[in-house]
């Protein structure tokens, strides 16, 4: 598992990757700079600049709040703060270690995604 840090603004967050094959892809990719949005109020959602390794993935997947995911028929970045039920292509990266509420901002925002120190 890997611990990473995400950053955006004065707010930094706690997370842990799965030692997953999408997990460890993720991982490959940081640091990362990312724009963040708001998607349907229950995710936030970025472009990642390439694609996560999805092979040995579930069909689908039902995530909790907290959850990092990828949605891979469109390649981004979902940060789940609400839960919600399950969907074809979401696949889990891991999941943030506490408190969230940091990533609720109203907006776009950036954030920059790295391996914890």
């Amino acid at each position: 598992m890997t611990r990473i840090r995400m950053t955006a603004g004065e707010t930094e967050i706690a997370a842990t990757l799965d030692d997953t094959p999408a997990g460890r892809s993720f991982a490959a990719m940081l640091p990362l700079d990312l724009e963040i949005s708001d998607y349907h109020g229950i995710e936030k959602i970025a472009d990642l600049p390439g694609k996560i390794d999805t092979s040995e993935a579930p069909r689908a997947y039902k995530p909790e709040a907290g959850d990092l995911t990828v949605y891979a028929p469109w390649g981004n970045l979902a940060i789940f703060y609400k839960p919600f039920s399950a969907a074809a292509g979401l696949v889990r990266l891991g999941a943030i270690d506490g408190a969230f509420d940091g990533l609720l901002k109203k907006g776009n925002y950036r954030m920059r995604i790295e391996a914890a120190q």
